[in-house]
């Protein structure tokens, strides 16, 4: 499976210095609004102008030292007293393993929690973005602790392709925190997860229906066409207002897709991530869809 080779080669020395050249570091710009906070908000305000929301998010993941972690949190309640300050559309995603998780759970807890305080003195929502299985549990654990803190401002991803998702599903709904569903783009074990893309997309549409009829917010973050006129189908089903969920979609890809969803009415959010802190992000992109890596393969060869 193409995923899985790259994923699994994106270390190796030569892959990276290919990708983090010149030629890729244009490519990733495709994916990643920029480098600084500046560069993120321009998208932002774009983005607002087009009808959509923005997931502003921060790169950079497995933090091992208090002071990286501690300048990510300070980031992000920056980039909250920004968004605030210029009226914009935007909530944040974060990486619990960028707060420090590595590090000391509390510490990463502890982080995570001064950012969910400012979001929620700005009226705003923190997201806590999903990482490979060896943080499932402490990342779901940590939105449930917040959200009693701060109801109706947390929510988290979760990843389709892993067999446990159905009762962390469970738990998140009954919590009625926010939950963003996606497919999963990390290289995991087949002992925990689905690898065949129909049992992945089979897996998807049950969680979807699972989600679309609780008193949840879904967030459905998906760029299949078949998943989202399923999506689509099942709200209508059941009658769900529109203003109670929304799609999500990725900076940088389908925005044909992201402008159809806003003329037919949809609320719609994109994610924006930033930094410097790319490279990972940027081959998890890449892995994703064979036009991402075919796109790669032919700046390689144009320049």
């Amino acid at each position: 499976m193409l995923r899985n080779l790259i994923l699994a080669v994106a270390n190796r020395p030569f892959v990276r210095r290919i990708a983090t050249g010149g030629v890729g570091r244009r490519v990733a710009l495709r994916f990643v609004a920029g480098e600084d906070i500046e560069d993120a908000l321009k998208v932002v305000k774009i983005l607002n102008e087009r009808g959509m929301s923005a997931s502003l998010d921060y790169l950079g993941e497995n933090v091992h030292d208090a002071t990286a972690a501690q300048a990510a949190a300070d980031t992000y309640r920056s980039a909250i007293e920004r968004v605030e300050a210029s009226g914009l559309q935007a909530n944040l995603s974060v990486k619990l393993t960028q707060m420090g998780l590595d590090l000391d759970p509390e510490v990463a807890i502890g982080n995570a929690a001064v950012v969910a305080a400012r979001a929620a003195e700005a009226d705003g929502t923190v997201t806590l973005d999903m990482e490979d299985h060896r943080y499932t549990d402490p990342t779901i654990d940590t939105c449930l602790r917040l959200s009693h803190s701060y109801p109706g401002r947390l929510g988290v991803a979760i990843q389709a392709y892993l067999f446990r998702t159905e009762k962390d599903l469970e738990r998140l709904m009954e919590a009625r925190v926010q939950v963003r569903l996606c497919k999963g783009a990390y290289r995991e074990p087949s002992k925990i997860a689905y690898h065949r893309k129909i049992d992945v997309d089979a897996a998807y549409a049950r969680l979807l229906v699972r989600l679309v009829s609780s008193e949840a917010y879904p967030m459905i973050a998906t760029h299949d066409e078949r998943l989202i006129r399923f999506a689509k189908e099942q709200v209508a089903k059941i009658g769900r207002d529109r203003d109670t969920f929304e799609f999500q979609l990725l900076y940088g890809v389908r925005r044909d897709l992201q402008d159809q969803l806003v003329r037919e009415g949809y609320r719609v959010r994109v994610y924006v991530p930033f930094g410097t802190e790319w490279y990972p992000y940027f081959m998890r992109r890449i892995a994703e869809r064979p036009a991402n890596v075919k796109f790669f393969l032919r700046q390689l060869v144009s320049r």
